[in-house]
């Protein structure tokens, strides 16, 4: 097999949004799926907690998991009920904003939802090739952080361009032994505070000699709340999953998708609050700084140092494991998110459909990434928190308005407000991560406005339905070869077609006797890519009149010129005018407008979809 051969092996029409799962599993195994990149945050979330707030770290943590359980969780009931089918937020807020408007929100929300799974992958191995490089055990030669996440990148695209096919079993397995391994050094961190009182004692005070009282501790917290946003990630891929979960109809889908958020989101919010305190209480300030030993790894140094370096050994290598599965997770979303909206908006190149093309497009995003960061955990916070926040906001902008006729958009509306606030002010605290964004968005928007351009001449056409009248017309045609003149749709009478028939036939020396069909397309979403034709007809007097409605007017031709074709055996012919005006600007009116110079674009696009110029229908201007 031939490199391009292999590459583009599973070239294919990717799955609609209605799409089916090719499997399903219990509740509690998908929520592991999404656990690999919820749960892992535990790895690098309390040292950038520590670093971002310092020893207000616990109160701002608890404003986190107060905007997790009551904020972010109902936001996210609503979506799983509008979207079952696992279409996301981006998918409900296309549908709120129709024709372009909805298209143009799509590619900037997918350029931040890129932001957000590019720096899961990119944080995860930065996170576990520290957790390597920092363990007692690792050899010298292999200390270099960069060089350790670089090979685990490398890892992650390897076994997805040899084939990633069943996760959930691993990822429960994972996911089992990682908060297993949590959950006991937790326990051992908490005994330890239990039995030194000093040590809450120290803390308390501390915190009242810096900031004076609770309401102010409050008030700094929750301006700092929004630098532990990493916290609130995995939500919209636990909706994103929903078609993987087992259930008789889509009500009871949509009951067990809640039940695995409140679950993630409820085991998450006790880690938070336990981990938060915990390594504020025992680990040196000094230690998490840039270069210290508790560096992204919090709980790691804690395992070394109070259960031993066996142990610390063993919990390493879980972290290791699920941080580089989390990529693995964050792979799998960019596979599933890019096919599910760009080639169904034409807005995707051809190789996009095949998943080996992206993965080494994703990998080499991945190392750039990496290498600009340089590895570094804490300066890609700001640029993941952003992607994450910004899906969270629109998700909960999103309801707010699908909820809008109801009561309860006044608590949606508040929500809003708070992920609007928590956004921008991480946006301003952290511009890197607004930039990084840009950048995805920019290349996005840019790839999917040629890839339209490109693929405008293609059939676009996905079937084409004709009502009774419509084949009466057809069939009333005693030479089999259908002629059709192109005309707006507009309202004429009976005189006024003669007139325009008689002209006709005139220009295209057509005798009296020839059968011709005057055919109306009526222009409906250009935004739209692809749609089926349905085909009315309708008599005039003696004048045959067929009908449609069409995203683009000169696709519609082509289609339908082909399907008579097949239909009568016969090579059709279609009839036009030349249309007024700069080409340019007909180049516009046809990508974005569906209008344009419609004989040449249907001509270009019969002439793509049939190769042979014998069977390829005829193309008449005047």
């Amino acid at each position: 097999m031939s490199f391009g051969n292999w590459l583009l092996a599973d070239l294919r029409l990717p799955k609609g949004i209605q799409g089916k799962s090719e499997g399903e599993h219990t509740w509690w195994r998908v929520m592991c799926l999404t656990g690999v990149d919820y749960f892992s945050t535990l790895g690098y979330q309390p040292g950038i907690a520590f670093l971002a707030a310092g020893a207000l770290s616990p109160v701002a943590t608890l404003i986190l998991v107060a905007v997790t359980l009551f904020a972010a969780l109902p936001v996210y009931h609503r979506v799983a009920e509008a979207s079952p089918n696992g279409q996301g937020s981006i998918a409900m807020l296309e549908h709120l904003f129709p024709q372009w408007k909805g298209k143009v929100l799509v590619l900037i929300l997918l350029g931040f939802a890129t932001t957000d799974f590019v720096i899961t992958m990119t944080l995860s191995a930065a996170d576990a090739a520290a957790h390597f490089t920092h363990n007692p055990f690792t050899p010298p030669w292999m200390s270099s952080q960069m060089a350790v996440t670089l090979i685990l990148l490398s890892i992650v695209g390897a076994i997805f361009l040899k084939g990633f096919k069943e996760v959930i079993n691993v990822a429960v397995f994972l996911v089992g032994i990682y908060l297993l391994l949590s959950g006991v050094i937790t326990s051992v961190a908490l005994l330890h505070v239990v039995e030194h009182p000093h040590l809450f004692v120290t803390w308390k005070l501390a915190l009242y000699s810096s900031h004076g009282s609770l309401p102010a501790m409050i008030g700094i917290s929750l301006i700092l709340f929004p630098k532990l946003a990493l916290g609130l990630s995995g939500f919209e891929t636990g909706v994103a999953v929903m078609p993987l979960i087992k259930s008789v109809d889509l009500a009871e889908r949509v009951r067990n998708t809640r039940k695995l958020l409140n679950t993630a989101a409820i085991i998450m919010s006790v880690f938070l609050i336990a981990t938060s305190v915990t390594t504020t209480l025992l680990i040196p300030p000094a230690a998490f700084q840039e270069g210290g030993v508790a560096n992204g790894r919090a709980l790691s140094y804690l395992a070394h140092q109070y259960l031993g370096n066996v142990f610390g050994s063993i919990y390493d290598v879980s972290t290791i494991l699920i941080l580089a599965f989390a990529g693995a997770s964050a792979m799998a979303g960019l596979l599933n998110l890019i096919p599910r909206f760009l080639p169904r908006l034409g807005m995707a190149p051809e190789w996009a459909r095949a998943s080996r093309p992206l993965v080494l497009v994703f990998m080499a995003v991945t190392f750039t990434v990496t290498y600009l960061f340089h590895a570094d955990v804490d300066a890609q916070g700001g640029a993941y928190a952003t992607g994450v926040l910004v899906l969270i906001t629109s998700a909960a902008v999103a309801v707010t308005i699908y909820l809008w006729n109801r009561q309860l958009r006044w608590v949606y509306l508040l929500i809003s407000l708070i992920f609007i606030y928590t956004t921008v002010l991480n946006i301003f605290e952290r511009p890197e991560g607004i930039k990084i964004a840009s950048f995805f968005i920019i290349a996005i928007v840019v790839t999917s406005l040629i890839s339209r351009a490109l693929r405008s001449t293609e059939l676009r056409i996905s079937g084409i339905q004709m009502d009774s009248k419509a084949l009466e017309l057809l069939e009333d045609d005693d030479d089999r070869v259908i002629r059709l003149v192109a005309r707006r749709p507009r309202s004429e009478s009976e005189a006024e077609l003669d007139v325009i028939d008689s002209m006709v036939r005139s220009y295209h020396s057509l005798s009296a006797e020839e059968c011709i069909c005057f055919f109306e397309v009526e222009r409906d979403d250009a935004s739209d890519f692809e749609k089926n034709l349905l085909v009315t007809g309708e008599r005039v007097g003696k004048h045959r009149i067929l009908r449609a409605k069409s995203p683009v007017v000169a696709n519609a031709f082509a289609a339908l010129l082909i399907d008579l074709e097949e239909r009568t055996g016969e090579v059709p012919h279609a009839y036009f005018k030349w249309h007024e005006g700069n080409p340019i600007t007909n180049l516009f009116a046809f990508l974005f407008f569906g209008e344009g110079d419609a004989a040449p674009l249907a001509h270009e696009v019969l002439r793509r979809a049939i190769k042979d110029p014998e069977r390829r229908p005829v193309v008449h201007v005047s």
